[in-house]
């Protein structure tokens, strides 16, 4: 009988509550250990990111090598010299206008002479074309006309097209200097 008392004073009867039940078996389910990886696994994995890390730095190195390169060669565009021989008079006619495309410049030869006048429009820089049909010089780009001289007849371009110096050579040839910008009524007589 719980709590009975004994000649001695003390409370026996009394049990603990693991004792009022018998151990039962513990019918949880273990958490079993987690198995452990087949070394190969930790290894291909480490394998992988080893690569992955090797091609991303493979392509900054390249990365950096391009830019280096950039940086060190010269930033040069290889243009025909600014004075050039434009070839023998007789070449060209009286009253002609001859485009030389590797130039940007038109030869004009009037009765008076020669003059060489820039091809490339003072709007944009486009470069200009003759239009024989029309007599004038015209820019594909954004509509500005100029006479055969170069004056300004009519769009965006703030400016006429320039003259520059011609001169003949100790040859007998034209000889254009881009580099020397003359009045247009600087003409070369022949």
């Amino acid at each position: 009988m719980p709590g009975a008392h004994h000649h001695d004073g003390s409370i026996r009867g009394f049990r603990s509550r693991s004792e009022n039940h018998p151990r039962r078996e513990d019918h949880r389910t273990k958490m079993s250990e987690p198995e452990k990886p087949s070394p190969g696994g930790d290894a291909n994995r480490r394998d992988f990111f080893n690569e992955v890390a090797s091609v991303a730095l493979g392509i900054a190195g390249l990365g950096a090598a391009v830019v280096t390169y950039r940086f060190l060669s010269p930033n040069v565009l290889f243009e025909p010299s600014p004075t050039f021989r434009a070839g023998n008079p007789d070449l060209f006619p009286v009253n002609s206008m001859t485009y030389l495309q590797d130039q940007q410049v038109y030869i004009v030869r009037t009765k008076e002479g020669f003059y060489a006048v820039s091809a490339v429009c003072t709007h944009l820089g486009c470069i200009t074309q003759w239009k024989p049909e029309a007599d004038q010089i015209a820019c594909p780009c954004h509509g500005s006309k100029f006479r055969p001289d170069g004056t300004k007849i009519e769009g965006p371009a703030p400016r006429p097209l320039p003259h520059f110096a011609i001169t003949l050579t100790a040859e007998g040839e034209l000889m254009v200097d881009k580099l020397e910008v003359v009045k247009p009524s600087q003409i070369l007589k022949v």
